[in-house]
């Protein structure tokens, strides 16, 4: 009986149609604890989805395509293998060098749980427990038994399943990474090299089995913090739009280009929630000062443009037009056959290309873009996209050589960012097209509708625009881009006149040293230099002295000037106005500075200063000149064993007749200076107060403040280099926080935002 009906079904295709070409069935596609979902019903072309509960996934097919034979198919090899929902397994965590990994297994699957335990003379860095997740990642930070051994670089670990080669972690040494089985893939930087500031190059690699994905925390974490520094270090010539009016900004643009696949092999859903979450991502961006321009389209065999970004660079299009278009787009009838991503690529760089030829080259140095594509990568037409994407970083990097190994001091003009989604993501297609610095641009997403949250929580409205230690980290015209915390504090009294460096940490505070003022100065006779779009000199409203500063609390001990607790807090009468000229430089243990550490969850101020400071660890400070024409001096940092020999040399000082140098240098100094093993340069006079700081991938972070020297070798500024014995002492900023968070972080008044503190 069911032979007759399927003979008579396709008899009747045959004549209804003109050739055999019917619909499939349902018959055997079913899956053993697990669901599927139809994209086009039973129709030819229409994709069958597997789906399977958390901790799961479908195995072997994730879906099947419904051929003109009447069959179900793949676009990948078929299996015979039953069609079933096998448990998430996590990659092989027995990768620890130096270290134990318990309990040993031959696999490890979801809620399985692993400890790590390092051998002696070994410090263990990252989780010591770790759980694998339903997503088919281990939970907390890769474990690291690390040496304690003053390389430049700390070790970089090795990721579960992965393998490394390079075990030397020294200046310009690198380290390679690739995965250890044929069903993983790496994700992130296979190859990092060791910096001069103890960084490494690239991001953290992982290695990915093909039902892995990102969850939305991870995702704002990442792309949060990068679409955030985006939106905060430019700033636009005009920034009264508040999200209503689109205006052409001169210098600082940031053009947004939104590509989404609504290609047959996404699913519908897809699409919607995509839509959505361009329009969430959109709207959380309004609510910054900046206003980029938008170009959005979405995409199969052909273009469906939504807004083109010339209309927004020219002022004929509104964001509310933008947001208006995107609610009213659906598929309906348009043509979603086929998949050309390399269309979508050149798109974009046509525009590209033309704002270029508009802007003329000067102007269009000063364009920053960002590409950010949703898609499974399944392309079909159109061939790959691999070249436009070459020819676009040629447009943007402005350097037709961009490829040869020298710095690219444009890589920040340009960022890929793909968001692969879909029932069967092609990853070896879609990594190659990403591009940017500072961290992940490759995201794989189970479910799209997750990124609606990740977009709710990434850009807080109430986010100021001077986020702390942004600044443009290459040389550029103005000085005060490259420093722009910079302050100048000026005091005149009866006669007596005093210069200090400063550093704005907030738009309405000063931090600088306690041993400029003396007891007789007022607010009155204090001015701060440090010029915003007001003007450049700043009235006092207050200013105050760490508590237990007390320049003659050691006479008696053989200390004629004692400097401990030297720092002071400058008020400001009015808050100054925020800028790529003028911001705060970001202060330990608030969350702020977490968040440009990138320290994820509840962090602690001890993993700030970890992740800081090390053994010999390279800082830098201002020397005291005009605030428009600033130099940078490089010190490095004595710590463990080497700091007793640094702060020996303070016996040399004038006015110093003890023999116990901890009585004129306590624990709350750092020491810098000397020859060996670099040599350092010397603070001078008047680079008193300034900020001691150090850049953390693209953000600063004051570390100490300029207190006092043993040697006067320089006076009114200069890079001057230190001699042998000459020493410099400035305050550890992480031994005076109580005193910074009583004021800034002071919640019972009401004329500035408290900064958040962190709770230890």
């Amino acid at each position: 009986m069911q032979l007759h009906w399927v003979w008579c079904a396709t008899l009747l295709c045959l004549l209804i149609a003109g050739e055999v070409r019917c619909d499939c069935t349902e018959d055997n596609v079913q899956i053993e604890g697990g669901h599927y979902t139809l994209t086009m019903g039973l129709k030819v072309g229409s994709m069958l989805v597997y789906h399977c509960p958390e901790g799961f996934y479908p195995y072997p097919l994730k879906r099947r395509v419904c051929k003109h034979s009447d069959t179900w198919s793949t676009e990948r090899p078929i299996s015979s293998k039953r069609q079933t929902c096998k448990m998430v397994e996590c990659p092989n965590p027995f990768v620890l060098k130096h270290g134990n990994v318990n309990p040993p297994q031959e696999k490890y699957f979801v809620h399985n749980e692993t400890t790590y335990a390092c051998y002696s003379s070994y410090n263990l860095l990252g989780s010591s427990r770790r759980e694998c997740l339903p997503n088919g990642k281990w939970s907390g930070f890769t474990p690291i038994c690390s040496p304690d051994s003053g390389s430049d670089c700390d070790d970089p670990g090795i990721p579960p399943g992965a393998l490394r080669t390079g075990n030397s972690f020294g200046l310009d040494d690198k380290v390679k990474y690739s995965c250890s089985s044929r069903n993983l893939f790496l994700v992130g930087s296979s190859e990092r090299v060791c910096l001069e500031n103890g960084q490494w190059t690239g991001t953290e690699p992982a290695c990915y089995y093909d039902y892995t994905y990102d969850t939305p925390l991870e995702v704002s974490m990442a792309f949060g913090s990068a679409i955030k520094s985006s939106l905060t270090t430019l700033e636009p010539e005009d920034d009264t739009q508040e999200g209503r009016k689109i205006r052409i900004t001169k210098n600082g643009t940031l053009n947004i280009y939104i590509g989404v696949d609504i290609s047959e092999s996404i699913e519908e859903k897809y699409f919607k929630n995509a839509r959505d979450a361009v329009s969430k991502l959109i709207t959380k961006i309004s609510s910054f000062p900046i206003s980029p321009n938008y170009e959005v389209v979405f995409f199969s065999s052909a273009i469906f443009e939504i807004v083109n970004i010339l209309d927004f660079m020219q002022g004929k299009v509104e964001l509310t037009f933008l947001k208006s278009q995107l609610e009213d787009f659906t598929i309906g009838n348009k043509n979603t056959a086929g998949t050309d991503l390399n269309l979508l690529f050149s798109t974009f760089l046509e525009r590209i290309a033309l704002i270029k030829q508009q802007q003329g080259y000067e102007r269009f140095q000063e364009h920053r873009h960002v590409i950010i594509v949703f898609t499974d990568g399944a392309y079909n037409m159109g061939g790959s996209p691999l070249s436009t994407v070459e020819q676009i970083k040629h447009t943007v990097y402005m350097d037709p050589n961009y490829k040869q190994e020298k710095k690219l001091v444009r890589e920040d003009y340009l960022d890929i960012y793909v968001f692969a989604t879909g029932a069967d993501i092609f990853d070896a297609d879609l990594k190659p097209l990403v591009a940017g610095t500072g961290g992940k641009h490759y995201f794989r997403l189970k479910d799209i509708k997750e990124l609606q949250k990740t977009f709710d929580v990434i850009i807080d409205e109430d986010e100021v625009k001077g986020s702390c230690g942004l600044h443009k980290n290459y040389k550029t015209t103005q000085r005060r881009e490259n420093y722009p915390w910079a302050a100048e504090i000026v005091i005149q009294n009866e006669g007596r006149g005093m210069k200090c460096m400063g550093s704005l940490v907030t738009p309405m505070f000063v931090l600088t040293a306690a041993h400029c003022f003396t007891i007789d100065d007022l607010p009155q006779h204090v001015t701060v230099d440090i010029d915003d779009k007001n003007g450049r000199t700043k009235s006092v409203k207050n200013f105050f002295l760490h508590p237990k500063y007390n320049i003659k609390a050691k006479v008696n001990e053989g200390v004629k000037e004692f400097y401990d607790y030297d720092i002071a807090l400058v008020q400001l009468t009015k808050f100054v106005q925020i800028s790529s000229l003028v911001r705060p430089i970001c202060i330990p243990c608030t969350q702020e500075t977490s968040d440009a550490l990138k320290l994820v969850g509840e962090s602690t101020c001890a993993q700030q200063e970890e992740r800081l400071l090390k053994n010999m660890d390279k800082l830098s400070f201002l020397t005291h000149s005009d605030v428009k024409w600033m130099d940078e001096k490089d010190v490095h940092v004595k710590l463990g064993d080497k700091r007793d020999n640094c702060i020996e040399h303070a016996l040399n000082a004038t006015g110093i007749t003890t023999k116990n140098a901890k009585v004129p240098v306590t624990d709350n100094f750092l020491c810098t200076g000397g020859l060996e093993p670099f040599r350092d340069h010397i603070a001078c006079t008047g680079d008193s107060g300034g900020a001691v700081f150090k850049t953390y991938e693209h953000r600063t972070v004051q570390i100490g403040v300029v207190s006092w020297g043993t040697k006067a070798i320089c006076q009114g500024g200069g890079v001057v280099e230190s001699h042998k014995d000459s020493r410099d002492f400035h305050v550890n900023v992480f031994r005076v926080v109580p005193f910074l968070k009583s004021i800034l972080g002071n919640d019972t008044q009401d004329d500035y935002a408290p900064l958040v503190f962190l709770k230890s």
